[in-house]
């Protein structure tokens, strides 16, 4: 009989939540789920209408849980796990979805733990459609990682890192980077506009071609992307001159330059944690 660890999530904000509507989904069972939230009383409603726990405080919880996920608010973490810095991690996993906070903090934070394992989640995870990093040091247990790659799948994709410095990376790579597809595809929609589309059509139209482009490049995982766009560029066509003008504004630069900003700001967050 399979065995599902006692689950409790200190924080359930819409992170939390997706982890765990991916869990249910997938079959966890609710009865195996802790989760605490002092100030969102509609978001306890919802979770206590499907069958989990949230009557509990973050100390009992974290005192009963197997798995402990920490879903706080980076700037809260020092202080909430301030109220169990006293329980035994020594046999608990401690997951942590929190930006910023390396595992030597929450080493910090959490004396006994062993099996500490940094996640860093995206906001597409909201639709099961997520791409998390995870990292580890190579002394946690293996079954502790299995763990967490099968929490973060129930809303993704993972990809594990070797060096704990590359979850920045993956910040600038995967957690940052919807928003600079929504940027793309708010300015498409805004030229689109003032040809004559009104905005929901503008809209529509974006986005199933960025949705359309995204399951192309899906599809061909072993085709370059040079490729692919190769592939509807005809050579002095309307496609071509469109790319021209991105090149002539530095495009692959700008887009470098931005994602380096995203790892250099994160590195300053580290800092002030």
């Amino acid at each position: 009989m399979k065995h599902y660890p006692l689950l409790g999530f200190i924080g359930t904000g819409n992170m939390a939540y997706a982890i765990i509507q991916g869990l249910l989904k997938s079959h966890y069972p609710a009865s195996q789920i802790i989760a605490c939230n002092k100030s969102n009383l509609a978001r306890r409603a919802e979770l206590q209408a499907v069958g989990i726990v949230t009557n509990f405080t973050n100390r009992e919880a974290v005192e009963q849980a197997e798995v402990v996920v920490l879903a706080v608010k980076p700037q809260m973490m020092a202080e909430v796990c301030s109220e169990f810095s006293t329980v035994d991690f020594s046999n608990k996993t401690v997951i942590s979805v929190a930006a910023g906070i390396s595992v030597a903090r929450l080493e910090q934070l959490l004396p006994t733990a062993k099996n500490i394992i940094r996640t860093m989640p995206n906001t597409p995870s909201l639709i099961g459609e997520g791409m998390t990093g995870l990292f580890a040091k190579k002394s946690v247990n293996s079954t502790a990682c299995q763990f967490a790659e099968s929490l973060m799948s129930a809303v993704g994709k993972c990809y594990w890192l070797e060096q704990e410095q590359q979850i920045n990376h993956i910040i600038a790579v995967t957690g940052s980077s919807p928003a600079y597809f929504f940027r793309f595809m708010e300015a498409m929609q805004q030229s689109a506009m003032q040809m004559g589309f009104s905005e929901a059509d503008a809209r529509l139209l974006v986005q199933q071609a960025a949705l359309g482009a995204a399951k192309l490049v899906e599809a061909n995982p072993n085709t370059p992307l040079s490729t692919l766009r190769e592939n509807v560029t005809s050579k002095g066509g309307t496609t071509a001159k469109a790319l021209e003008v991105f090149e002539q504004h530095a495009l692959a630069e700008t887009v470098d330059q931005a994602m380096w900003a995203a790892i250099h700001r994160t590195e300053e967050m580290e800092q002030q944690l």
